[in-house]
């Protein structure tokens, strides 16, 4: 994978503030776990709510981490006064997902001055076994001089 120098030497802080306001996130009880230039990782644990007839996590929710891991993975690189949007994505659910929580994996493959190009993984973990059950890749523009949501 390769190694990034983010524009903002308060990237962390500022990826952590803006996954703070996100109310789905906050919504569904995931949790930003791991952060780095150009990688992201999120947490989310099980409940009954987030899961499908079977009782696997439902399909939406892994598409959500994936899409959020990657996108804030690209967010750690942006300027102190840019934002980002997913532009294109695709999602392929390759097991069930199942297990005490969904971790996502998130990181940059390109990233371009205007576009950023993105892979996740998530993975169902059950007694500290992960098995991969949704790979993505999306691509992301970069909101050049466009507020995040708030004073940053």
């Amino acid at each position: 994978m390769a190694e990034f120098t983010p524009r903002n030497p308060g990237f962390a802080e500022r990826t952590r503030s803006s996954f703070a306001r996100q109310g789905f996130m906050s919504y569904l009880g995931a949790e930003l776990t791991a952060l780095t230039p150009g990688a992201c990782e999120i947490r989310l644990p099980y409940r009954d709510e987030l899961s499908q007839q079977h009782r696997y996590f439902h399909g939406g929710v892994i598409g959500t981490l994936a899409d959020n891991a990657g996108g804030y993975a690209a967010f750690t690189l942006m300027g102190k006064d840019d934002s980002i949007l997913t532009v294109e994505f695709k999602l392929n659910i390759v097991a069930p997902g199942e297990g005490e929580f969904l971790v996502a994996r998130g990181h940059v493959v390109r990233a371009g001055r205007t576009l950023s190009v993105c892979r996740s993984d998530v993975f169902g973990v059950d007694g500290g076994v992960e098995t991969l059950c949704g790979t993505a890749q999306m691509t992301l523009m970069r909101l050049a001089d466009r507020s995040d949501g708030q004073a940053d």
